[in-house]
């Protein structure tokens, strides 16, 4: 798991499968409101002009010396939801990448984001 420390040094570096597939680069890292801790993670992927970035949750992430490995196969984390290189995640897509994922969706007890960009 990435740990909150180590968030910004692993920043642009590979995102692999779980077969050490390259899918893209690691452009951000979102963290669950609830615990602070690392629970998603942006990833870049297409080509100049068209690229995205796609979700992928961080759960059993290992980090090795130039690469971010991802627990979900490569083509599961290129048919995420997406946002644009320069959007922002609006708060009504959050539960949408959850459900990709097939992982249970919780705000807040006040209703407050589950995911924020560190």
């Amino acid at each position: 798991m990435i740990h909150p420390a180590d968030i910004r040094e692993w920043r642009d570096r590979d995102v692999v499968d779980p077969k050490e597939h390259k899918i893209g680069v690691l452009e951000a890292v979102y963290v669950d409101t609830a615990t602070d801790e690392p629970a998603m993670a942006t990833v870049r992927t297409g080509l100049p002009g068209r690229r995205r970035l796609v979700f992928v949750p961080l759960d059993d992430a290992v980090l090795g010396p130039d690469y971010i490995k991802v627990s979900h196969a490569g083509g599961q984390v290129r048919k995420a939801p997406s946002i644009g290189t320069d959007d922002v995640l609006p708060a009504e897509q959050e539960e949408e990448i959850f459900q990709h994922y097939g992982m249970a969706y919780r705000q807040g007890a006040g209703g407050e984001r589950r995911l924020a960009r560190r």
